[in-house]
């Protein structure tokens, strides 16, 4: 199974530098396309609900207070599989050339961050989980 720091190195590398903000979004892309696609998740790491958007507390830690990354340390593309990486091709031809705010505003209208965020006013800071059961049960309906 592919770690997360893999999977951002690879969308680095196949759609080039970009903000963490919009890596985060892509990221979390790659795992709900790859549990709807698959019926598996992609990577084991958490993703929390946060008010701008899925974050990867995981993947946020290494590039804590950069605004933006052209790569990840300890993450290696070459270890992902195959299907892996035909997840993660599909999701960054689909997704990389959209802006950051515009990743944002999908994710707030889409069930998984809403139902994680239920309960917390805007603006307020969670960590609750977008679990990958409500990412498959979304994804998999489109």
């Amino acid at each position: 199974m592919a770690q997360v720091h893999d999977v951002a190195q690879f969308i680095l590398e196949k759609a080039g530098p970009m903000t963490t903000m919009k890596l985060q979004k892509i990221v979390y892309y790659c795992q709900a396309w790859h549990i709807a696609w698959t019926d598996d998740t992609l990577f084991d790491s958490r993703i929390e609900a946060w008010v701008d958007g899925p974050v990867t507390p995981e993947l946020f830690k290494s590039h804590r207070g950069a605004f933006k990354v052209s790569t990840i340390r300890g993450g290696d593309s070459g270890r992902l599989s195959k299907r892996e990486r035909k997840t993660i091709e599909k999701v960054v031809d689909f997704y990389a050339d959209k802006s950051p705010q515009w990743l944002i505003n999908l994710t707030h209208q889409e069930s998984p961050w809403r139902e994680a965020r239920a309960g917390v006013p805007d603006g307020i800071p969670a960590q609750t989980e977008i679990t990958p059961d409500a990412m498959g049960r979304y994804y998999s309906a489109l």
